[in-house]
């Protein structure tokens, strides 16, 4: 098993190191994502997070519905600039925001609950980045509800590092769009658990957004990458056979 601190360097860097002695040649298929997490007693979001890593770099290559193949070799060094990953975050997110909602579950205003349900609404907006704003906002204003500013500046880092941290922003990227019915009525049972004043189940209902969440990044960041390789075979036809024949597998 693997330690936990930084989990995705350690599990890029025992992949590297197989890379290295030559187990997996270039152009070879890894273990599945749920071989290497039973290997490594790791979650499959940890995987995730690892095999991206090692694609933003170069070295491997996720296909839908094929496997993970090695496309080159790269070094631990190329890695150690992502820095954090979005999985990580989510889970110290899961940890941290969950007590936030808590909390005030406990403290809310009727103010904090207006601003609450305001920003529900506004999350339904078709527009992604309003859609996103609104849900970062709503986060903050949870945070903000507890009274505890120590809590409110932490949870203003986290949000922040989901942008600072390449590998992060990167998966948050590619997973952008859909979904947005289904986070705002995540965010309802936030709300209607604080508005209760029920600690327990505000707690047990910002896991469970959370948790959806991390699903929801797994499920996208694979259909990004089928996507992906289905925009270069495209592309590839097009360089060959010309732009008819482009136009007619489009059709």
């Amino acid at each position: 098993m693997i330690a936990q601190d930084k989990l995705y360097r350690r599990i890029s860097d025992a992949i590297l190191a197989r890379l290295a002695t030559g187990e997996f040649p270039v152009g070879s298929r890894l273990p599945t994502e749920r071989g290497l997490a039973d290997a490594y007693g790791v979650s499959r979001a940890s995987v995730r997070e690892a095999v991206v890593a090692l694609e933003m770099i170069g070295v491997l290559e996720l296909r839908k519905g094929s496997g993970i193949y090695v496309v080159s070799l790269g070094t631990n060094e190329e890695v150690e600039t992502l820095d954090i990953g979005a999985f990580e975050l989510l889970e110290a997110r899961r940890g941290i925001e969950a007590e936030v909602a808590a909390l005030a579950a406990v403290r809310r205003s009727d103010h904090d609950l207006a601003e609450l349900k305001r920003l529900i609404a506004v999350m339904r907006n078709p527009d992604v980045l309003i859609s996103e704003q609104a849900d970062r906002d709503f986060h903050y204003a949870l945070a903000a509800a507890t009274g505890n500013r120590a809590m409110a500046s932490v949870v203003t880092d986290l949000w922040a590092m989901r942008e600072r941290c390449l590998l992060a922003r990167t998966i948050h990227q590619r997973a952008r769009g859909g979904g947005e019915d289904r986070r705002a009525a995540e965010h309802d049972a936030v709300f209607a658990a604080v508005e209760a004043r029920d600690a327990d189940a505000a707690r047990a209902a910002m896991r469970v957004h959370l948790e959806a969440v991390i699903e929801h990044l797994l499920v996208m960041t694979e259909n990004e990458e089928f996507e992906a390789v289905r925009r270069r075979i495209a592309s590839q036809r097009s360089h060959i056979f010309g732009k008819d024949a482009l136009a007619r597998e489009v059709r």
